[in-house]
């Protein structure tokens, strides 16, 4: 699916969302500026600091996959990022996923439980700061990771993922060692144990009260502008 609208970004969609409200929580394919996964999310906490959402399970929603219908984790990686794409619609497997992010920070923070509530880790996903639009925000993922465990430690992870899409050029010399450096600054960040994970996230639970959130028609929509 291609959308041809276009939707306008301007004062009035600088607004905070309210806890509650549906948005959309979108990246575009690396290079193609074309949004290749998006997830409807509801808004936890929204303000000139932080913006929380949820992703409640069961989700639908959109993700990339190889033109023949392969998943792309299962494609070899010299050719996970070289064969055609396309997308399609899933459902959000598993335990839901709770998104922080403050707007300059060139990553977000996920956390992830078991079933039951028994919190299993924060995800640092490394990604282009999110720029904002009246109904989300869109970034672009940069492939390395950071997961970070309850005792503190952290381990690097998608580092193969992040090499070879540097070889099918997906990413410059220079972008990489950038997203190298904001690596290293969230580790400084893990390291002095600061915010997000001082702040007892993992003791967040959802409104029951909540409806997950639908995948829009137009879920592809690009924006005419968008807001840092």
């Amino acid at each position: 699916m291609t959308a041809e609208t276009t939707e306008s970004t301007g004062a009035a969609d600088a607004r905070f969302w309210a806890p509650g409200e549906h948005i959309l929580w979108r990246y575009r394919g690396n290079g193609t500026g074309r949004v290749h996964i998006c997830r409807p999310v509801t808004v936890v906490e929204d303000t000139a600091e932080l913006l929380a959402v949820w992703m409640a399970p069961g989700t639908v929603c959109v993700k990339p996959v190889l033109s023949d219908g392969t998943p792309v984790h299962r494609e070899p990686l010299a050719t996970r990022y070289t064969k055609p794409r396309s997308t399609t619609r899933s459902r959000w497997f598993g335990t839901g996923v709770l998104k922080l992010a403050t707007p300059a920070d060139p990553w977000s923070v996920w956390l992830f439980w078991e079933p039951g509530w028994r919190f299993k880790n924060w995800y640092v996903n490394l990604e282009e700061p999110r720029r904002r639009w009246a109904r989300g925000i869109d970034s672009e993922d940069h492939f390395l990771d950071i997961a970070v465990y309850p005792d503190r430690s952290w381990a690097w992870r998608d580092e193969d993922e992040f090499e070879q899409a540097q070889r099918a050029g997906l990413m410059s010399a220079r972008q990489a060692e950038g997203v190298r450096a904001a690596g290293r600054a969230a580790v400084e960040l893990i390291g002095a144990w600061g915010a997000p994970f001082r702040d007892g996230w993992e003791n967040w639970r959802p409104d029951q009260e909540w409806p997950v959130p639908e995948l829009p028609a137009d879920w592809d929509l690009v924006p005419a502008r968008l807001a840092s």
